[in-house]
């Protein structure tokens, strides 16, 4: 008898869909039933070749092999990966099996991982595709229910392996060309090079602004504040005049207004919106929420796909959103869930919009329990995020009376605005953080009252510049990054804002990862900061990777081969053109650089002298020789808080010396705090003390040239 096979992503999907299809038990690498055989990818199972398995030769990292264009691009499978991609390929290729389903990750980098497996594999057998948004039972039985034709997905796949071949193209010959002419660790990428010009730009504001003095006047009357309806007043003169003329008189209410507003609960997540917040509210990091919404999504099931940019839902989902009310509204949320029950679920233009979603709909909670003792505080916290927001769109509006008291004193005019809520609505759930203060309070005045002055104020202030960028800034400017472009071409900001910006909801936690690694963006406090060696790369890099116009101008070129508008062949030879270009550009530059965080310590492989560098959670000591790779950790970001002043210590040192150290001046040996955390009873096991250790070292032994994409990153290991 034939059977199907179904190609998930990962294991935890492969047995949630050998679950849904009453597959139980399994096999190494797969699971098989009556009708199914399933297997799984570990992500990728096969990326682009690395350059020395199209010539030997190409192993060098030498300037006159520049540029490497292969005349066709060939696939690798992962060395780590063989064994799993051994059992896929043999399972593909058993005579029993008669069609593939593909069920990786509904979206265009889920497309690459199957089809390049299938085709490194020399499979040639009908397709079918599961798109779904969640891996619950019931989501996975729907899916194959309606399976759909494969090929209508093969634009999409010809538009993800663009980006990955063009991505090898231009970033592995420009990483090289660029470490080779100054033998250091210098990477470049489509992505990430210009998200690093718009933190230097940020920077170059900062540094460039000068501060205003300005002038704001208010006066008390009636016990209420009203203020000039100039706002700022950049003369001093005429501030003063103003103020003056103030004096002895009284404020004369000329209108009083009173409106009734309504106000909808914000839009659903999508996942940058999610990482906003997280960052904002918790201090995570954009990787550390993507982690974690990939937990809740694939483990636990309780939240749908996170990998998406929508922020509504599709109209065929309002059966089902009551049975996921019934799942999420839990413990102190349970009256709130009942309440929305009761009232009955209407669909809303606010979150139901089908032409606004594309591959995915906004994260919204699974029809999956959970019980919240179960999972970790961030998974919590993340959880949660999710379930207010998603219960406040079912929720009635915010309704409340808006009042605007507007007086004259003399020629000049004064406002108050005060409100009165009539109805707190989803508000009972939910504020909004950057949400305007307006004081809650009846309107006391009525047209014609004279009200005398109880004082009147005169207030000098400074204009300040523009704020570092944070983990939540900086997304958003990555999602919206045209006014950081230096053309006004019109039509390439519409594009940034139709493909949204620099990167994707699914690469940019790790692009701004990868720009920390690579030392060139560095972490004080909250804000981020460029490197010394982040400008120096920026100066030689060639000035169109710099920019997001060249992001746009791809982007748009990949979105036409999604939509069958232009063949991948045609962009391919553009990116080796403009490859060509770049290397060219790089060779003859007279640009130099410089260490500027040299060390006197000698490194012990090779006996160059040893730079001192910052990670995001780390110092470190690394060799400046690029082919040496010596590093050795300084000092790493804890959790562990100091007994004194409760902020987060560092830990340094080596071996049996390793202590922890506070800004306040604090110091601890390690083996002292774990005694004391003993005597408190917060102790750490041994084994979670060196499962911490083996994570800082892991994190700092990431590679200094991290590729440009996901799928290219062994190629630098």
């Amino acid at each position: 008898m034939s059977k199907v096979l179904v190609l998930a992503e990962k294991p935890s999907v492969g047995k949630d869909i050998g679950k849904a299809l009453g597959i139980h038990g399994g096999k190494d690498g797969f699971m098989e039933g009556k009708d199914y055989v399933i297997t799984w990818a570990m992500g990728h199972l096969v990326t682009l070749a690395a350059p020395e398995e199209y010539r030997p030769e190409y192993k060098e990292w030498k300037m006159e092999l520049l540029p490497m264009l292969p005349e066709k691009m060939k696939l690798s499978v992962i060395g780590r990966s063989a064994k799993q991609y051994s059992t896929v390929k043999h399972l593909m290729n058993r005579s029993d099996i008669r069609e593939i389903v593909i069920a990786t990750d509904a979206g265009r980098e889920g497309e690459l991982v199957a089809r390049w497996i299938i085709y490194k594999a020399g499979v040639r057998k009908p397709m079918k595709r599961l798109w779904i948004s969640s891996v619950t039972e019931k989501a996975i039985k729907d899916g194959f229910r309606n399976l759909k034709d494969a090929n209508n997905y093969e634009n999409l796949y010809k538009s993800a392996e663009a980006r990955s071949k063009a991505d090898w193209i231009v970033g592995i010959n420009a990483t090289r060309a660029l470490t080779v002419k100054h033998n250091a660790q210098l990477s470049l990428g489509r992505v990430q090079t210009p998200t690093l010009g718009i933190v230097k730009t940020r920077e170059e504001e900062i540094r460039s602004f000068n501060p205003v003095s300005y002038h704001t006047i208010k006066v008390k009357a009636g016990g209420v504040y009203f203020h000039h309806e100039g706002g700022r007043i950049f003369k001093e003169e005429e501030a003063r005049k103003k103020h003056k003329s103030l004096e002895g008189k009284k404020l004369l209410i000329t209108d009083v207004k009173t409106v009734e507003k309504r106000k909808d609960a914000p839009l659903l997540y999508d996942l940058t919106e999610l990482q906003r917040d997280a960052s904002n509210l918790y201090g995570l990091s954009p990787k550390e929420t993507l982690n974690t919404m990939q937990a809740l999504y694939e483990r636990h099931k309780v939240l749908t796909y996170p990998r998406t940019d929508s922020r509504y839902l599709t109209k065929d989902m309002t059966a089902t959103l009551a049975d996921r009310v019934k799942a999420s509204a839990k413990g102190d949320l349970t009256n709130i869930g009942r309440e929305i029950l009761r009232k009955g679920i209407k669909e809303k233009k606010s979150f139901v919009n089908d032409q606004k979603v594309s591959d995915h709909h906004a994260i919204i909670p699974t029809e999956e329990s959970v019980v919240l003792s179960t999972l970790t505080d961030k998974e919590r916290k993340i959880y949660l995020l999710v379930v207010k927001r998603f219960l406040s769109v079912l929720m009635d509006p915010y309704v409340y009376k808006e009042m605007v008291v507007t007086g004259t004193i003399g020629e000049e005019i004064f406002r108050n605005k005060s409100k009165v809520t009539v109805s707190q609505g989803y508000r009972a759930l939910l504020k909004e953080q950057d949400e305007e203060e307006i004081e809650e309070r009846e309107s006391l005045f009525k047209k014609g009252d004279q009200l005398s002055l109880e004082k009147t104020y005169l207030e000098e202030g400074k204009t300040k510049p523009p704020a570092y960028f944070t983990d939540a800034t900086l997304l958003s400017a990555m999602e919206n990054p045209v006014k950081y472009m230096e053309s006004d071409d019109k039509k390439l900001e519409a594009i940034l804002k139709e493909t949204s910006g620099l990167g994707t909801v699914a690469t940019r936690a790790d692009i701004i990862e990868k720009l920390f690694s690579s030392f060139v963006l560095e972490k004080r406090g909250k804000e981020i900061h460029i490197t010394e060696k982040g400008r120096q790369l920026l100066d030689l890099a060639p000035e169109e990777l710099t920019s997001p116009e060249m992001t746009a101008r791809w982007e748009s070129k990949l979105e036409k081969i999604k939509n069958g508008q232009l063949k991948e062949e045609a962009f391919i030879r553009e990116m080796e053109e403009y490859t060509k270009k770049i290397i060219t550009e790089i060779k003859t530059s007279k640009k130099t650089f410089r260490h500027d965080n040299m060390t006197g310590q000698k490194c012990p492989t090779c006996g160059k002298n040893l730079l001192e560098v910052k990670g995001k959670k780390s110092t470190m000591l690394v060799c400046q020789d690029r082919e040496c790779g010596f590093r050795k950790t300084l000092s790493s970001q804890s959790n562990a808080r100091c007994p004194e002043c409760k902020k987060k210590m560092e830990l340094v040192g080596e071996g049996e010396g390793k202590y922890f150290k506070c800004k306040c001046g604090y110091r601890e040996k390690l083996t002292a705090f774990q005694a004391r955390r003993e005597k408190e009873g917060t102790a750490m096991r041994k084994g979670e003390v060196k499962q911490y250790l083996s994570k800082i070292n892991k994190e700092n032994d990431e590679p200094l040239n991290s590729a440009l994409s996901d799928a290219l990153k062994d190629l630098f290991k």
